[in-house]
């Protein structure tokens, strides 16, 4: 069992980063619930998860696969001791800044069950990108959450509803294969040797189960 804190909300703001010159990742925590439902395909989409939230580059971010994007408080409690500053709920992008939930050790496939009957499933974790670094302005901080392998979890809805902070949590329907969001993101990343190990996860998202198959069969 594990605990949402807060549920954090992103508006357009101006994006110097990337060629899009958008982005939502300034996430805050809001009052009351926040909705979810599946948005569709990433680029054609409702992009993302959560009603009232922004995404800026479509082509990376969103879509079903990555519906909602949740964080846990431990792992910024991590990160606050290795920057030396204090990091607030909604920092990193995520909609939902979690307690009590190990993140690193989320299976793919398994079930959060809420309250309100909402089902999300984590798929893969966080890949880093220049809209992140310029958010935190850290030296090479694209490399370091990379190395760090505290990604947070991507999550697919698999029954909408409504979240709220203070909403307590249920792991269940773990899957047997036991591959963690931390062993794929780290093996996708870097360790192309051990690729295959991947497949055995059927909620591994669909447009990389396809990657990870062409890079096999060269």
């Amino acid at each position: 069992m594990g605990t949402v804190l807060t549920v954090n909300v992103g508006k357009s703001e101006h994006n110097p980063a990337k060629g899009v010159g958008i982005t939502g990742i300034g996430k805050r925590p809001v009052d009351g619930p926040i909705e979810v439902r599946p948005p569709g395909p990433k680029t054609t989409g409702l992009h993302s998860g959560v009603i009232g939230d922004f995404i800026g580059d479509t082509k990376h971010h969103g879509g079903d696969d990555q519906a909602v994007y949740a964080y846990a408080r431990e792992d910024y409690e991590w990160w606050e001791a290795e920057l030396g500053r204090e990091l607030p709920n909604g920092l990193f992008g995520e909609n939902l800044t979690t307690e009590g939930l190990d993140l690193l050790g989320a299976v793919i496939g398994e079930q959060w069950h809420f309250p309100s009957g909402v089902v999300l499933q984590p798929t893969f974790g966080r890949i880093p990108c220049s809209t992140f670094q310029h958010r935190m302005g850290e030296q090479r901080w694209i490399k370091r959450f990379a190395l760090a392998n505290r990604t947070g979890a991507y999550l697919r809805i698999l029954n909408p509803g409504e979240i709220s902070a203070g909403d307590r949590v249920e792991v269940v329907d773990r899957p047997g294969h036991g591959l963690t969001v931390a062993e794929a993101f780290d093996i996708y990343m870097h360790d192309p040797d051990r690729l295959s190990r991947l497949l055995v996860a059927d909620s591994l998202p669909p447009s990389m189960r396809r990657e990870i198959s062409e890079r096999l069969s060269r």
